[in-house]
């Protein structure tokens, strides 16, 4: 804007230089070294008075529209005007000031000033309105991911207490048996089981690799509860373990095989898990269904699904035919 200010300053003055070259003719020599030294202070005293005309209207009235503006340019204007002739009278009497050339002149550098003023003015409204929408808009975002952070938050943690009461149901099962060494075994594979889960608990993705690695050690506490009666089998590649997955994805899926299954001798329990072409997880198990339903919590396939919508913005895909219960999940 300054720039522009400067640009109009100099196209005002313009003027002057032709009136310099018009009157050079006219003038003896014996003159033309006062003329010149006139001249270049009235041009001086007239690029002064302009340019500080366009700088208050650019840095005093910040903040005032249109019609604010037309009264103190006017008033600026006028006093502008009278001050340059004033301190031209004095200093280069003698010399024709063309003052309805000079007057025209200040006009026009009035009505610049309002209207580059007011440009200015605009454009920093827009900005600041601009920075405002850009900082309500990161507000917004901060306090969506705050939300989504605490809703994950929230959903993990309805399956710690789930998962906890159930391996306390398994301890006190193989306690009854009176079987040490499975029960030590069951202990130690739980403590791997609850380290992850406390080490997970602040998280939202993990790495697949490590989701696969607790579903290793769920599988063997499944292996000791069921007496080898079930199976976890995984057909996963290493080159898609980096891929992530929301944590904690498989536990409800294994849990749920053992909730809705019977699982004994002549119900031997295959629980796959594997990846399809378009690089998803995929989760399968045959239906070996219950005479009656047992009571749950609600935090199975329902959890899962919205905490993958929370994190990935994608939906998992669940499949049940009469002999096969199948969930893809995207990765």
């Amino acid at each position: 804007m300054l720039l522009i200010s400067l640009v109009c300053t100099i196209f005002a003055s313009y003027p002057n230089l032709l009136f310099l070259s018009s009157d050079w003719q006219h003038v003896s020599e014996a003159c033309r070294g006062s003329y010149i030294n006139s001249t270049l202070i009235r041009i001086l005293l007239f690029w002064g008075f302009t340019l500080g005309l366009l700088l208050f209207n650019q840095r005093v009235l910040l903040s005032q529209g249109l019609k604010g503006r037309i009264l103190p340019n006017i008033l600026l204007t006028v006093a502008a005007f009278g001050a340059y002739k004033g301190i031209t009278s004095l200093i280069c009497s003698g010399f024709d000031c063309r003052p309805i050339i000079l007057t025209f002149q200040f006009i026009v550098m009035g009505m610049m000033g309002v209207f580059l003023g007011y440009t200015d003015h605009l454009n920093r409204v827009r900005q600041k309105a601009f920075a405002d929408r850009q900082k309500a808009e990161e507000e917004l975002k901060s306090l969506r991911i705050e939300s989504l952070q605490s809703r994950c938050t929230a959903l993990t943690n309805q399956i710690n207490p789930h998962f906890f009461f159930n391996s306390l149901n398994g301890i006190s099962s193989l306690v009854r048996k009176k079987d040490d060494k499975l029960t030590i075994c069951y202990i130690d594979h739980l403590s791997d089981i609850f380290r992850y889960i406390l080490q997970s608990e602040h998280k939202g993705l993990v790495t697949l690799e490590e989701e696969l690695e607790f579903a290793r050690s769920f599988g063997e506490v499944m292996q000791v509860r069921y007496a080898g009666k079930l199976d976890v089998c995984f057909e996963v590649p290493n080159e898609y373990m980096h891929l992530q997955i929301p944590v904690l994805a498989l536990l409800p899926l294994i849990e749920n095989v053992t909730v809705h299954n019977m699982i004994d001798s002549d119900h031997h329990m295959n629980v796959l898990i594997s990846m399809n072409e378009n690089k998803e997880l995929v989760v399968r198990n045959p239906l070996f269904p219950k005479h009656y339903k047992q009571e749950t919590h609600g935090t199975g396939l329902k959890n899962l699904e919205k905490r993958f919508a929370l994190l990935m913005d994608k939906q998992i895909r669940v499949e049940k035919t009469a002999d096969e219960f199948v969930v893809t999940m995207p990765l």
